[in-house]
C-alpha cells in the first residue's frame, strides 16, 4: 500500500509542536511538583552536599500525606447529579436522565476516574476527564463513558483564556503506543493480504516514522527513592524504537441543521444534513405545495481529526458543542497553565527539609560521646579511638598533660522546633487541612461538639476548592448528556443498582401500548439544551453520620420528624429502604385490623340487642353459635393478621348478613 501524505495530518503535527513548545516551562514546574509528591525533594547536587556534611538526605515529607488526605476529603462520596428541564418538558424525563447519568458513572468507574483527576489537580495544577463512546461496550452497540487522562497528554492553544477552553483554537490529545497496540486498534495499518495476487503486503505502519519522545517529562529531582513514571519506563531499547504517536485534534466548527415545521399542525422537527436530504426525497410533493416550512440554522459542534504520522485515521463530528476533554484547573491563571497547591508548598517543604536535616545531624552529634584529651597525653589517637569503642578497654593517658573530659552537648533552641511546627502548619494550611483531620488525637478538642465544629471549620477551605471541581463536573455531565443524545438512538434499558440493591430502570426509544414512548432520545438528539446538568453542592464531601443522627434523634423527641426520617440517618443499618417499607406495611395492616376489630365490636353490640329481642329458644341457640363464630374470627385476626386479613373481611360480610337474618327471624317469631 502506498503511503499518501495528508495536509490535515501535517497540520496536526504543526499545532502539536507549537503547543508543546509553549508549554515547556509548565511541564518543568509540574514535574517538580510530581517529584515532591513522590518524596523526591533533593536534587543530586543537594544529596552530595548533605552527605559531605554528614547530614541526613531524608526529607520530612508533609506534601504527600496532605495530598492523600485532600483527595480523601473531596472524593468521599460519589457525586449526585440533578437534571432540570430548561424548557417545558416532562419532569419524568428528567428523572430518567438521572438514571442514565448514574449508569454512565458506574460504567466508567467514575469514582476512581474523578479521584485521579483530583490527584493531578492538586499535584500539577490541572486534571482532565475525557468523554467518549466505547464502540465495543454492550456487545458492539457502544456506551458513553469517560476516563482519566494524564495532563501531559493534552495540548491546548496558549492564547485560550476560558477555564474550560471554550475559546480554544484546538485541543490536542497525544497518545503514545507501540506498533502492536496501533495495529490492534487499527488493523488496516497492519500487513494486508492482496486478494488478487494472494501475496502478503507490508502494512502502512512500516512506512511511518517511530516516535522517540515522550509526553511525560523526565524527573527533575533524584535521590534514593526511585519512582517509575512513564518517562523512566521508556529506557528499554525496544520501546525506544517501537513507539508511534496518535494525535487527536478537537476543534469547533459550524454545522447546518434544518428546522422543519409542518404548517398543518405546527409540529417542528430538527434534522441533520443526511436526514434532511432523505426527508426532501420522500416529501417532494408536500414541499412543493408549501406544506412544510424549512429554516436552516447554524450550530456549533466539535469535530475531531485523528492522525498518525502523515496519514489521517478518521475524522468525525461529535454531538456536543463543548470539548470532550474536560479540564479541572486548580489555581486558575487565565491561561492553560494553572498553578498547583504543591507549587505553593514547595518552598516551605524545602525549609522543613533543611531544618529536619539539621535536627537529625544534631541528634547524631549529641548521641555520640565526645572525648577531649589534652595535647600530648595520648601517644596514638587512632589506638585510643579503637580502644574507646571497646566497652571493657583499659586506656592509659599521661595525666601530667591534663585530665580527659566530656564536653556537654548544646541543645537546640526552642525556636528551632517551633519553626519546624510552623512549616508543618503552613503546608497543611496550603491544602486547607487542619492537623486534626489527619487523625492526630492530641490535636482534637476535648468535647464531641468541639470536634464537630472543628471539622466543619476545617472543611471550609476544601469546600472552596470543591466549588471549582464541581464546576468542572457540571461541564462533564453536560458533555456526557450531549454524547448520550447522539449515541443512544436505539432501544435500550438502563439499569442502576443502588447501595440497598434497589434497581432503577430507564427505558429509551421504546414504545409501550400502555404508557407510550418512555423517552424518545432519537427525536430530540440534535437539541443539546433541553436540560441543565448540575451536581448537588457538597455531595462528594464526607459527612459525620453519628452527629447527623444525634440531630435527628433530638428532632424526633421534639416531634419535628418521624421514625422513618431517623431511620434514614442511622449509619449502622444497611437495608434502610427495606425496613421502612416493611414498617409501613405493618402500620397499614395494623390500621386495617383495628378497623375490622371495631366492626366486630359493633356487630357484637347488635348481637346483644338481638339476644334481648329474641324470645325463641331455638333462636337463642343460633345466636350463641354466631357469637362463638365471632370469637373465632377475632382469634384468627390476632393469630395471623397478614394472611387472614382478606378472609376476615369476607367472614365479617357473611356474618353481618346472617345477623340480619337472625334479627328478621326474631322479630317475626311468636312469643313463647
Amino acid at each position: 500500500m502506498v503511503l499518501e501524505k495528508d495536509k490535515r495530518a501535517d497540520y496536526n503535527q504543526e499545532l502539536y509542536r507549537r503547543y508543546r513548545d509553549a508549554r515547556q516551562s509548565w511541564d518543568t514546574e509540574s514535574r517538580y511538583d510530581i517529584d515532591f509528591y513522590h518524596g523526591n525533594h533533593f536534587t543530586a547536587a543537594e544529596v552530595d552536599d548533605l552527605q559531605s556534611r554528614n547530614q541526613a538526605d531524608v526529607p520530612m515529607d508533609r506534601i504527600g500525606p496532605a495530598i492523600e488526605k485532600f483527595k480523601a476529603v473531596l472524593t468521599s462520596r460519589s457525586p449526585a447529579f440533578t437534571i432540570t428541564p430548561r424548557e417545558d418538558s416532562d419532569v419524568k424525563v428528567a428523572s430518567l436522565w438521572r438514571t442514565i447519568m448514574g449508569f454512565i458513572w458506574g460504567q466508567s468507574n467514575g469514582d476512581w476516574q474523578l479521584k485521579q483527576a483530583i490527584h493531578d489537580y492538586a499535584t500539577t495544577g490541572m486534571g482532565y476527564l475525557y468523554c467518549y463512546v466505547d464502540p465495543e461496550s454492550d456487545f458492539g452497540r457502544g456506551d458513553v463513558k469517560f476516563t482519566y487522562v494524564n495532563p501531559f497528554r493534552v495540548y491546548v492553544s496558549p492564547n485560550t483564556r476560558n477555564r474550560w477552553y471554550d475559546d480554544a483554537e484546538s485541543v490536542i490529545l497525544s497518545t503514545i503506543l507501540t506498533g502492536e497496540q496501533v495495529t490492534n486498534l487499527y488493523p488496516e495499518l497492519a500487513e494486508q493480504k492482496n486478494e488478487e495476487t494472494g501475496e502478503t503486503e507490508a502494512g502502512i505502519i512500516q512506512d511511518l516514522e517511530t516516535y522517540l519522545e515522550e509526553d511525560y517529562p523526565d524527573a527533575m529531582n533524584s535521590n534514593t527513592r526511585k519512582v517509575y513514571t512513564p518517562a523512566e519506563t521508556n529506557e528499554l531499547e525496544y520501546y525506544e524504537r517501537n513507539k508511534y504517536q496518535i494525535l487527536e485534534r478537537f476543534y469547533k466548527t459550524k454545522v447546518t441543521f434544518y428546522r422543519v415545521i409542518d404548517m398543518q399542525n405546527g409540529e417542528e422537527t430538527v434534522l441533520g444534513e443526511a436526514e434532511y436530504e432523505e426527508f426532501v426525497e420522500n416529501n417532494r410533493e408536500q414541499i412543493e405545495v408549501n406544506q412544510y416550512e424549512v429554516i436552516p440554522i447554524q450550530q456549533t459542534r466539535v469535530k475531531v481529526c485523528a492522525s498518525i504520522g502523515q496519514i489521517v485515521l478518521y475524522e468525525t463530528i461529535l454531538n456536543t458543542d463543548h470539548y470532550p476533554i474536560v479540564p479541572f484547573p486548580n489555581i486558575f491563571t487565565e491561561t492553560p497553565y494553572p498553578k498547583s497547591d504543591v507549587s505553593r508548598a514547595r518552598p516551605m517543604q524545602r525549609l522543613l527539609n533543611k531544618l529536619w536535616s539539621l535536627a537529625v545531624s544534631h541528634a547524631q552529634a549529641s548521641g555520640g560521646l565526645k572525648l577531649l584529651v589534652p595535647l600530648g597525653s595520648v601517644e596514638d589517637i587512632g589506638q585510643l579511638e579503637r580502644d574507646w569503642a571497646n566497652p571493657n578497654a583499659v586506656i592509659e593517658v599521661d595525666s601530667t598533660q591534663g585530665e580527659p573530659h566530656f564536653p556537654a552537648p548544646q541543645p537546640l533552641a526552642s525556636e528551632f522546633y517551633r519553626l519546624i511546627q510552623q512549616c508543618e502548619f503552613y503546608i497543611d494550611f496550603t491544602f486547607g487541612l487542619p492537623e486534626m483531620m489527619h487523625g492526630f488525637s492530641d490535636k482534637a478538642p476535648e468535647t464531641v461538639a468541639g470536634t464537630e465544629r472543628m471539622i466543619a471549620l476545617g472543611t471550609e477551605r476544601p469546600k472552596s476548592k470543591l466549588r471549582d471541581i464541581e464546576f468542572s463536573i457540571n461541564r462533564l455531565g453536560q458533555v456526557l448528556y450531549n454524547l448520550s443524545k447522539g449515541h443512544y438512538t436505539y432501544k435500550k434499558i438502563f439499569r442502576l443498582i443502588s447501595a440497598n440493591n434497589d434497581i432503577t430502570e430507564a427505558t429509551v426509544n421504546m414504545y409501550d401500548d400502555n404508557v407510550g414512548t418512555i423517552l424518545d432520545i432519537k427525536k430530540e438528539r440534535h437539541n443539546l439544551a433541553q436540560h441543565d446538568i448540575r451536581i448537588e453542592p457538597g455531595s462528594t464531601l464526607p459527612t459525620n453520620k453519628w452527629a447527623e443522627l444525634g440531630v435527628y434523634m433530638e428532632a424526633f423527641r421534639m416531634g419535628i420528624v418521624d421514625k422513618q426520617e431517623v431511620l434514614k440517618k442511622n449509619p449502622e443499618i444497611f437495608d434502610k429502604e427495606g425496613i421502612m417499607r416493611r414498617t409501613e406495611e405493618r402500620a397499614l395492616m395494623q390500621r386495617q385490623i383495628q378497623a375490622m376489630e371495631e366492626q366486630i365490636k359493633n356487630l357484637e353490640g347488635d348481637l346483644q340487642t338481638a339476644q334481648r329481642e329474641s324470645v325463641s329458644d331455638r333462636k337463642r341457640v343460633e345466636v350463641e353459635k354466631f357469637k362463638s363464630r365471632l370469637q373465632d374470627i377475632a382469634s384468627d385476626a390476632k393469630a395471623d393478621r397478614r394472611v387472614q386479613l382478606n378472609n376476615l373481611q369476607t367472614k365479617v360480610k357473611l356474618e353481618a348478613e346472617k345477623l340480619a337474618n337472625v334479627r328478621k327471624d326474631a322479630s317475626s317469631a311468636p312469643e313463647a
